[in-house]
């Protein structure tokens, strides 16, 4: 018999990384990882947007700025079409205003590049712990 729970703990822990850098995916991927997050990462927001369209994410890691499609960009349709997905913003661009309107149009949180392994797990384990006090308290 298949435990739901379970299923619907492993796709409550899927993460989608959007940003142009190899690097910075490849980071996000080795550092998050081994702490059990289903990791898929595209290097465009197209490809990222594409992919959300045939899979759900708990959490999509996003670069504000990109060539093709900057990140306020997909910010705005993420929350418009999913809208239960968070965004973390990630940029090396950050400044107190970039912060203040990434959070007004619903990103969950920012964090600044170049960050550490310990600053992203931190980032995400914040997001999914909130999203675990949420579902606690619509039990009861």
């Amino acid at each position: 018999m298949l435990d739901y729970r379970c299923l619907n703990e492993l796709t409550m822990k899927k993460i989608l990384v959007i940003d142009d850098e190899a690097i910075v995916r490849s980071s996000c991927e080795r550092t998050l990882e081994p702490e059990g997050y289903d990791i898929k990462s595209v290097s465009s927001g197209k490809e990222g947007i594409e992919l959300l369209e045939k899979e759900s994410f708990s959490l999509v890691l996003l670069d504000l700025k990109m060539p093709d499609m900057d990140g306020v960009e997909v910010l705005n349709k993420v929350k418009a079409t999913w809208p239960e997905t968070k965004v973390v913003m990630i940029t090396g661009y950050s400044t107190v205003d970039t912060a203040v309107q990434a959070l007004r149009l619903g990103a969950f949180n920012f964090v600044e590049k170049p960050f550490t392994p310990d600053m992203l797990i931190s980032a995400v384990k914040e997001v999914f712990e909130e999203s675990d006090d949420n579902s606690k308290q619509i039990t009861k």
